[in-house]
């Protein structure tokens, strides 16, 4: 009697996407010993925003092997974040927080940072191809198949043993398999561009994303990122209606709106546009579920929140960082629990990231950050999540980040500064 023969595959995994979620895992997967091909429907370098690192990013870049790539490219140097509300002024330095690791890391032009990743991962032997779109996925928890067609129109079906979508704001299979749901955040809309800076202002600190806040409207806020090579992304964020009502363009919206803002229309005077003003509206995202049958959804692929704490990049490389090493166990036969041990787990990080969202739009969190009197051990508190360490249990602002930020609101609100005692 013949024996059964064993199943096909075309490969191990497939990870649609070569940002920075889909070059971390498939580094990390790689490097574990398995084929991975990668799947990407851009050509690099390409431009993104999302450009502001948080500290905590170094650990997951370094446990991918890609911390070395980044370490080389000699990128803008960031210690925190600085704040700007009509003539107040604050900063968080991200050295000086609760949670051990780093407490420093970079601003980074996303064109050559996605490419520098995932040429590292291709060093390593992922099987990248670029310019190829993903037409069609069908799940199962044995044998997931990926269906795409490339820029000449020609199509192919690759058979794999597990899948994971790294593909960003395209998210692939969100879409595909009727994921998506209602993020439960305001509609929103990000106008930017890159300038050739030429800031001249010696108080200017270039180791630090400045964040400024609309002296009329709170709800509208400011980056300014800057690069090593002296141009920065200057961004505005608010409601569509809102920032519609600035003019009849991007462009026109975007000028009008740094012109409000009086640090930064005196920081960027001397300033040269170098590209195009873009916007991007309703970007918010979530899921249903973050996995399924023989795939799991990683970074903006899955849940995208607000552009506001440079999350982004650190909840993208965190689900890398968990979902390697699972389907690593899978693939080696291991069951694996997609709820636990990954799904609830990632958002329980992410609900803390929303919970500072809320509270910055709220105000909450302006009224923290801009009282210099609260204990410097809450301080210390409030810049671990803001360095990116929304897992650290061990955070009250963490374990409990709604309840404890409204709590200390009220103290920097309500109480005067020699009388404040500690929320915790």
């Amino acid at each position: 009697m013949a024996s059964k023969s064993a199943p096909h595959f075309d490969t191990d995994v497939v990870v649609i996407g070569a940002g920075p979620a889909g070059a971390a895992a498939a580094s990390q997967l790689v490097r574990l010993g398995h084929e991975v091909r990668v799947l990407e429907r851009s050509h690099f370098p390409r431009f993104s925003i999302g450009e502001s690192l948080l500290p905590q990013c170094m650990s997951y870049l370094e446990a991918a092997g890609l911390l070395e790539t980044v370490q080389a490219a000699d990128y803008q140097f960031k210690n925190g974040a600085a704040f700007t509300r009509s003539t107040r002024t604050t900063a968080i330095d991200f050295r000086e927080k609760f949670s051990p690791g780093w407490g420093t890391t970079y601003q980074i032009e996303r064109a050559d940072f996605d490419q520098r990743l995932i040429q590292a991962a291709a060093a390593y032997g992922a099987q990248v191809a670029f310019g190829v779109t993903v037409t069609d996925f069908q799940p199962d928890d044995e044998r997931p198949r990926v269906s795409y067609v490339d820029e000449h129109g020609q199509t192919a079906t690759l058979t794999a043993r597990f899948v994971l979508d790294a593909s960003g704001y395209g998210r692939v299979l969100a879409r595909q398999l009727d994921l998506e749901r209602d993020p439960r955040l305001e509609p929103r809309m990000a106008l930017f561009t890159h300038l050739e800076d030429h800031i001249d202002d010696p108080s200017y600190d270039r180791d630090k994303i400045l964040i400024g806040v609309h002296p009329d409207d709170a709800t509208i806020w400011y980056w300014l990122i800057p690069f090593a090579n002296g141009h920065a992304s200057v961004g505005v964020v608010g409601a569509i209606d809102t920032l519609e009502q600035y003019g009849d363009n991007t462009e026109e919206r975007w000028r009008a709106l740094i012109d409000a803002e009086p640090r930064y229309r005196q920081l960027l005077h001397n300033a040269r546009p170098v590209r195009p003003f873009s916007e991007l509206k309703g970007y918010s995202a979530d899921v249903s579920s973050l996995h399924g049958p023989g795939f799991a959804l990683l970074g903006n692929a899955g849940e995208f929140l607000d552009p506001v704490f440079s999350s982004g990049v650190t909840i993208a490389l965190r689900s890398a960082n968990m979902a390697a090493p699972l389907v690593d166990r899978r693939l080696r036969g291991e069951a694996v629990d997609w709820q636990m041990e990954f799904e609830a787990p990632l958002r329980q990080g992410i609900a803390t990231f929303r919970a500072f969202v809320d509270a910055w739009y709220d105000g909450r969190l302006q009224t923290i950050v801009f009282n210099e009197a609260q204990p410097e051990g809450l301080k210390r508190m409030i810049s671990s999540v803001l360095a990116g360490y929304a897992w650290d249990l061990e955070n009250p602002f963490v374990a409990a980040a709604d309840k404890r930020l409204t709590t200390l609101a009220q103290l920097c609100d309500d109480t005067p500064p020699q009388a404040q005692q500690s929320p915790l």
